[in-house]
């Protein structure tokens, strides 16, 4: 499992295991498209929830809490933490603006990626050009060892990625973060000063062939336009491997419009609110016919598990690589009286098919770990013309 420090959660938020990602259009977005309610949202899940408890015990805690002078953050707390629910989540005013500010295309932070290897290393998979780490010499390959003295060997990338960001109330521009690195056998540390970072959310390149590589690393505010971009500019007839490995989320209405770019209208997935059936389809007029390879493996979450799915049981896709994250739970979100907001299960989506991802992921049609790519060219050389 992969984790950029563009999407962290806040420490303060339980079971620091789990990213938090928002899996749905942000409030504003949802109610200026018209595509979603504006009071849900899809959260990732590890594990299949039971809805969480409901939104008015919080709302009435926190209301409570207020009326007696106490916090009303943390009476919410309180009450989310007896739902049962791990994934559910409060957040602070500012918390919540971080994560808006994320799915918009910015974050503040060092600008790596990070994975944990079998033995439990964290190693650096990927530095933003013109980050702070980049300008630090810190490479791809790099082991991470400690941050801020803390030793994060065996430790959940989401953790790591939290320290790395620092808490909601250390986090800003400028301030400061100690790595411990090690390279090869050569070790050092580096204090590196945060950064206000903007994400390239959507790269795009070209294999022999002609085949096409677009890389969708989150689903950001724009992505899913970039997205059909790229395959109107790809090479007429020419295969394209879509790689959504080690991403972990983003705004479910751009993984909608990147699924548009490969389906003729249709179901891209469904989804329940408290048993209220409700479904998502792709906009007509994307390109049915050429040959496409959806690359994914085990940091491959949320949003991108909907598309995914989508394209899987639509049979427009070969999928390969490994088995899927399995997130896909709904939460709603409630704001409190102190601005603060709760984020409560209450629902999951489903695939066209009708499949659950969550808790379970999805299984690539051909498993593929190390030499994914190259799987990927061969399945696009069997199943068209790719020059």
């Amino acid at each position: 499992m992969s984790g950029r420090d563009l999407f962290c959660q806040p420490r303060r938020i339980r079971h620091g295991a789990a990213l938090t990602l928002v899996f749905a259009s942000v409030l504003a977005t949802g109610a200026a498209t018209g595509s979603f309610d504006e009071s849900v949202r899809f959260a990732p899940s590890a594990k299949a929830a039971a809805p969480a408890g409901n939104h008015d015990d919080v709302t009435e805690a926190a209301a409570k809490a207020m009326a007696d002078g106490k916090s009303p953050m943390e009476a919410a707390e309180r009450a989310v933490s007896r739902s049962g629910d791990r994934w559910s989540a409060v957040y602070s005013q500012g918390e919540y603006q971080e994560f808006e500010e994320a799915l918009d295309g910015e974050y503040t932070g060092v600008g790596l990626s990070a994975r944990r290897e079998s033995d439990g290393r964290i190693e650096v998979t990927w530095v933003q050009s013109g980050s702070p780490a980049a300008a630090a010499g810190i490479r791809r390959g790099d082991r991470l060892r400690t941050v801020d003295g803390e030793d994060v060997d065996g430790r959940p990338v989401t953790e790591v990625v939290s320290l790395l960001r620092g808490d909601a109330d250390d986090a800003a521009a400028g301030t400061r973060v100690r790595l411990g690195i090690q390279r090869g056998t050569h070790t050092w540390s580096e204090v590196l000063r945060r950064a206000r970072l903007s994400t390239d959310s959507v790269t795009v390149h070209r294999l022999a062939g002609g085949i096409t590589v677009i890389k969708v690393a989150a689903f950001t505010k724009g992505s899913g336009d970039l997205v059909r971009s790229a395959v109107a500019a790809a090479p007429k007839g020419a295969g394209i491997v879509l790689d959504l490995r080690g991403n972990s989320g983003g705004l479910v209405i751009e993984a909608v419009a990147a699924a548009s770019a490969f389906l003729d209208g249709g179901l891209v997935a469904t989804y329940d609110v408290n048993g209220d059936q409700r479904a998502l389809h792709a906009d007509p007029g994307g390109d049915t016919t050429r040959p496409l390879v959806a690359l994914v493996d085990g940091g491959t979450m949320s949003a991108a598990e909907l598309l995914t799915g989508a394209l899987q049981d639509r049979g427009r896709a070969v999928v390969v690589g490994t088995r899927t994250f399995g997130k896909g739970s709904v939460q709603m979100p409630s704001r409190l009286p102190d601005g603060s907001v709760a984020e409560l299960t209450v629902g999951h989506y489903r695939t066209p098919s009708g499949r659950s991802v969550d808790g379970r992921g999805i299984t690539p049609d051909l498993e593929a770990d190390g030499a994914a790519l190259a799987r990927a060219e061969t399945v696009l050389s069997g199943l068209g013309d790719t020059s």
